[in-house]
């Protein structure tokens, strides 16, 4: 499997999203300039909750950001552990440590991408390939790590 196809994939859809909310910040805030008008309080509620939808976007944009801050600081180099950057196979699916992305398809095989900081990686942080371990009362065994 290779991991730098993966990443590629992964700073591909992060930079994608960023560019996204980057757009949609800018065309917010550019009908929020639109719509003055005499109507006074009405006017005044207008600018409120576009701005409330700005703050909102923001913050998704910082997330993202957060992101792409955590996945430059990720290898490709082999993984002997579960660990962030890591490909992790168990007997449930393809898991890459990073962010959380969803699910991408590198050489016809779905592989989640997942945060470091979701309660399947917390469960099975640290563990070496053949390890198990149980979230939601189901039982995984990790079958390979790259």
């Amino acid at each position: 499997m290779n991991k730098q196809e993966i990443i590629n994939i992964v700073k591909s859809k992060i930079t994608d999203k960023i560019q996204y909310f980057e757009n949609l910040i800018a065309e917010t805030r550019a009908s929020n300039n639109d719509t003055k008008s005499s109507m006074g309080d009405k006017y005044e509620t207008g600018r409120e909750m576009l701005q409330q939808e700005i703050n909102n976007l923001q913050r998704q944009l910082n997330e993202v950001l957060n992101q792409q801050f955590i996945l430059q600081k990720i290898s490709s180099e082999p993984s002997d552990k579960v660990q962030n950057g890591a490909l992790v196979k168990t007997n449930k699916g393809l898991f890459y440590i990073s962010a959380s992305l969803g699910e991408i398809i590198v050489e016809n095989q779905k592989i989640m991408t997942v945060s470091a900081e979701s309660p399947l990686v917390k469960a099975m942080f640290g563990k070496k390939m053949g390890d198990a371990f149980t979230i939601n009362n189901i039982n995984q065994n990790i079958e390979n790590i790259w």
